[in-house]
């Protein structure tokens, strides 16, 4: 059980973090000329090791620390494949996007698209794609920050879970519209570098707990966790019938692809001065999130080994609360000094990382509406705002909607929430994304059929699964809306995205613009004209 001087502890370490990025936001907001560049980007001026470490702040969201340790400390292999999928999606960004985009944009995806195509629909299309992903990325880390809180109450603080998230939709604008960019960078280098030293000394007491014996601990968990040595093999959450099989072959889909259209990710590249920054930026973050996953996979093990699955799932269903009950065991239990320690470290490192991505979440998405939204929408004889006005107006809007959408979906699992965004951005963002770069006869009606072609199916299935109704876990158990079996839509609105922009393309009645694609292909290739 949670006690008095968990909760003293924790406090004091989340208004310290709070404290010490607020202090980072006011002086950075000092110490800046206000223009878009800045807002966006921050200058520029960020090194490939800044920039990598908050790149790496920036993806190891609450979603990586609390949901996927407990998806495995409730469904063993089932639950490491969300480590695997995050992982690997890293190779796609390297090889594929990270240095073309840096070379091809200033600030946001659309920038790529619009580079050789009708700017105002392409930005309209990418623009919303970008809001709906970041929205629903956001809903996942409230979620995180409204379970940990309740955990750290003793389950019983309803009106505090409502209130947390409150508070960190407030804090997100207020990074967000008084440091920009810049602030936002520091604070997810801040964090990552307490994630990084909060997961290392976790994973160090588990092993030393089992005397570095692998076998041991992964034996111990799966005695423990109810299922025998099913534990450790596949099908305990995805096995079974046709539907949970297509469900995980939807979901490594979306893990896999989803990271190259993730708005908040693609925005990191313009931070950096040249593409070559930006590729080193990526190698770098891929050490730090490759040595955190693994560390991660040790983590749920071990809290099923030592928690035991059904203590976790009695503390929270979705499993959200796993490593703050492993650090409490590992600390020495409840009641105990170094419990109360490690407990209150780990909750605050959680706490310090659900803030840390939502602030950079809310910027990408703010920028979009901005730069893409705004820009092309407004009237040319209307009243003119800047769009650094704007966009602080968008995060505060934005900021409302996640905590909305945060409250309403309290119960579910946040790795499985983030699962859901990454399907959203590998169905709408990625098909343009990679036919702009990569494909000669791509036309501006391919682009706005591309992106509408994987939103909609995305955004619809997910409406029509068993995530929203019809079944005992949806957002709404009473009510029965489900026509579309899976869980994740990756699997069939991925291809629709591809397919889509094909049609479009090929049933054109404009010609390809010749000289703008080359124009733009030597950009990417070489950097030559890149901002």
């Amino acid at each position: 059980m949670v006690t008095g001087d968990h909760q003293t502890l924790a406090l004091l370490l989340f208004s310290a973090f709070v404290a010490v990025t607020l202090g980072i936001t006011t002086w950075v907001s000092r110490n800046r000329h206000g223009s878009t560049e800045e807002f966006y980007a921050g200058g520029r001026l960020f090194s490939p090791m800044e920039n990598g470490f908050a790149i790496a702040g920036d993806y190891m969201s609450a979603a990586s620390f609390l949901g996927i340790s407990g998806l495995i400390a409730l469904y063993g292999y089932d639950g490491m494949l969300y480590s695997v999928g995050f992982l690997v999606a890293w190779l796609v960004v390297l090889l594929l996007v990270a240095e073309l985009v840096r070379n091809c944009g200033r600030f946001t995806l659309a920038d790529v698209v619009a580079a050789r195509m009708a700017e105002r629909p392409v930005r309209i299309a990418a623009g919303t794609s970008s809001v709906a992903v970041s929205v629903l990325y956001l809903v996942a880390q409230m979620v995180g920050a409204g379970s940990l809180v309740a955990l750290l109450l003793g389950g019983t603080g309803e009106a505090a879970r409502t209130w947390t998230v409150i508070g960190v939709g407030a804090l997100m604008v207020i990074y967000v519209s008084l440091g920009g960019m810049r602030a936002t960078t520091w604070i997810q280098i801040v964090k990552a570098v307490l994630l990084m030293a909060g997961t290392v000394a976790l994973t160090v007491l588990v092993l030393i707990r089992f005397h570095g014996d692998i076998d041991s601990l992964l034996s111990t968990a799966a005695e423990r966790s109810g299922h025998g040595t099913a534990f450790l093999g596949p099908g305990l959450r995805y096995g079974g019938d046709w539907t949970a099989r297509l469900d995980f072959i939807s979901l490594g889909l979306a893990l896999v692809l989803g990271t190259a259209g993730l708005p908040h990710i693609l925005s990191r590249f313009y931070t950096v001065p040249t593409a070559r920054a930006a590729r080193r930026s990526v190698v770098w973050s891929i050490g730090l999130i490759g040595g955190f996953y693994l560390m991660t996979i040790v983590l749920g093990f071990g809290a099923a080994a030592l928690i035991g699955s059904d203590e976790v799932r009695a503390s929270n269903a979705s499993g959200n609360t796993a490593v703050p009950l492993l650090a409490l065991d590992l600390g020495g239990g409840a009641g105990s000094t170094g419990g109360t320690v490690l407990f209150a470290v780990v909750a605050a490192v959680a706490f310090a990382t659900i803030l840390a991505v939502v602030a950079g979440i809310t910027l990408a998405s703010s920028a979009s509406v901005a730069h893409d939204l705004y820009a092309s929408l407004r009237r040319p004889d209307g009243r003119q705002y800047s769009e650094v006005a704007v966009a602080r107006v968008a995060a505060a809007v934005i900021g409302a909607a996640a905590i909305g959408l945060g409250l309403l979906a309290s119960d579910l699992n946040v790795a499985f929430l983030v699962g859901l965004a990454f399907a959203v951005a590998a169905s709408a963002n990625l098909p343009v994304l990679l036919y702009s770069l990569f494909w000669r006869r791509f036309t501006t009606r391919g682009a706005v059929w591309s992106v509408y072609g994987g939103l909609v199916p995305a955004v619809l299935l997910v409406l029509l699964s068993p995530v929203v109704s019809g079944s005992p876990d949806a957002l709404f158990p009473g009510v029965d809306l489900q026509v579309f079996p899976l869980q994740n839509p990756g699997v069939v609105s991925i291809p629709l995205g591809f397919l889509a922009g094909w049609l479009g393309t090929v049933t054109s009645p404009e010609p390809p613009d010749e000289a703008r694609h080359a124009e733009t292909e030597v950009r990417a290739l070489t950097g030559a004209g890149a901002v």
